[in-house]
């Protein structure tokens, strides 16, 4: 059942509301005006103590009693929940109270009446979406946004904005909720799609590429016929969603035939540098701290959609052409990233500690081969969770086994909820790390997250070369990386 208006003041009930997501978009609703309470079965910060300070009443647990009596005008349901949760048997039996999915929700309270920038991808969504807002408030703007993950810039992760500048939301590809099987991006009413990347992932909601293909397609189909769709133009996988001709397009990359150029990229140990063309003419030269060609791309990404922006609706191509002059872009050069992404949590001579969000082979070769390029005097030392629900089947076990050949060392974590997969289909890390071995890294399947902690720990202290340690997970890594940090820097 969906909320059909949002307008006026409501009392919003969120499932889940303590996850990354839920919980900004809660926030975002009590900026609004609307009271905001929730409730989840993991109440703890910081998430809860952001919500507690906005006022935001949370609730442990899920009690259909207790949401009865609280009687919200409208529940908002996370994508997480599903049949059998108390509270989600309680309203289709009962149908006492309204209920939406969170995009839904967004779409009705925030995003029909603006200029939306949807940022979508495989990888990068939820750097370039923090870029793109990044450089519209460095620019005089009050943009509205909503991000995924927990940025560094902007210092926090949604915001209200004004109603005259655009708002910039991560669009996922993931189902919207259990009852509407839709990509939560289909709610978002882009005037610009933002299309990153595009590869098979999710393998547990997609069948196969076509799959993604089609998803994606279909969000180009509702872009306005004077929106945009800045596209990744090197990308062989978007360039089969074909013309798009119902819309205007903006290719962005390293090739001579996109329209905005990634030109002379460079990476050493001080850092990247790279210029960006706008259609032919020079439009700034960007000497920065974050990694790889990858989030080189997420920048030229961020900076067209956020210059295109600008632009009043019916602007014409000579328009287009001088958009360039409407964007300063030497913010860039401080951009501070996001947390868990290529995030260092320890740098000394002897070591260095990066968390990674990387649960795709793409995003850890990437990341790999960024690392070789700023650290070629280390060895590399690779730890890989298998934790996502395409990770931790063996869908994707042959990329991950090129990507992680990258690395001098590789430690191989048990795969995340193992029991729930038959052995033919599961993550096989012993396959893996003999496989690598035959290929000359030096690979470990530990059985445990306890036993990885202590293999590294020990393994950290041998030997008088430098050495990078990178942590790859969407997940906690049962808490172990943290642990590794604290005995790394314990002294010896």
């Amino acid at each position: 059942m969906r909320a059909l208006v949002v307008n006026r003041i409501m009392r919003i009930y969120f499932m889940g509301i303590c996850g990354t997501a839920m919980g900004n978009a809660a926030l975002l609703a009590r900026a609004a005006g609307h009271e905001v309470l929730g409730a989840d079965t993991g109440v703890y910060p910081p998430m809860s103590t952001v919500l507690a300070q906005a006022g935001i009443a949370l609730h442990e647990g899920y009690n259909p009693a207790r949401l009865q009596q609280l009687a919200p005008d409208l529940v908002v349901i996370g994508n997480a929940m599903s049949r059998g949760n108390p509270e989600v048997e309680w309203l289709l039996d009962s149908r006492a109270l309204p209920f939406t999915s969170l995009p839904a929700m967004l779409h009705d309270s925030v995003l029909k009446h603006r200029r939306n920038i949807v940022v979508c991808g495989t990888h990068g969504k939820t750097t370039t979406t923090s870029l793109t807002a990044f450089l519209l408030r460095e620019n005089g703007r009050d943009p509205g946004f909503l991000i995924g993950g927990v940025p560094l810039d902007p210092p926090v992760g949604n915001h209200l904005g004004a109603a005259s500048d655009p708002f910039v939301i991560e669009g996922d590809e993931y189902d919207s909720a259990f009852f509407d099987k839709r990509s939560k991006f289909i709610h978002y009413a882009p005037q610009i799609a933002v299309l990153n990347n595009l590869e098979f992932d999710h393998a547990d909601i997609f069948r196969d590429l076509a799959d993604v293909q089609r998803t994606f397609a279909h969000l180009t189909r509702i872009v306005p016929r004077h929106g945009y769709v800045v596209l990744n133009g090197d990308d062989p996988n978007l360039a089969a969603l074909g013309g798009l001709p119902w819309t205007r397009v903006v290719r962005v990359g390293t090739g001579e035939r996109n329209d905005v150029r990634i030109v002379g990229f460079a990476e050493t140990s001080a850092g990247a540098r790279f210029s960006l063309e706008w259609f032919g003419e020079a439009w700034t030269r960007v000497e920065w701290t974050q990694p790889g060609l990858f989030n080189a791309r997420n920048a030229a990404m961020a900076a067209t959609a956020a210059a295109l922006s600008l632009l009043p609706p019916q602007a014409d191509d000579a328009a287009r052409r001088a958009a360039k002059d409407l964007l300063n872009l030497a913010p860039l050069a401080r951009f501070r990233g996001v947390k868990r992404r290529q995030e260092t949590l320890l740098a000394t001579d002897a070591l260095t500690v990066v968390e990674d969000f990387g649960h795709h082979p793409t995003a850890l070769a990437e990341t790999l081969r960024s690392f070789r390029a700023r650290f070629p005097q280390h060895v590399l030392t690779a730890a890989f969770e298998p934790r996502s629900n395409t990770a931790r089947t063996k869908t994707l076990q042959a990329g991950f086994l090129d990507a992680l050949a990258l690395a001098d060392e590789v430690y191989l974590g048990a795969v995340n909820r193992a029991e729930k997969l038959k052995p033919e289909e599961r993550f096989d890390a012993t396959a893996v790390a003999a496989h690598l071995q035959s290929r000359g890294v030096a690979a470990r399947a530990a059985e445990s997250s306890e036993a990885l902690l202590q293999e590294l720990t020990e393994r950290v202290g041998r030997g008088d070369k430098a050495r990078l340690v990178v942590f790859f997970t969407n997940g906690s890594f049962d808490g172990i990386i943290p642990r590794f940090v604290s005995a790394a820097k314990a002294p010896k």
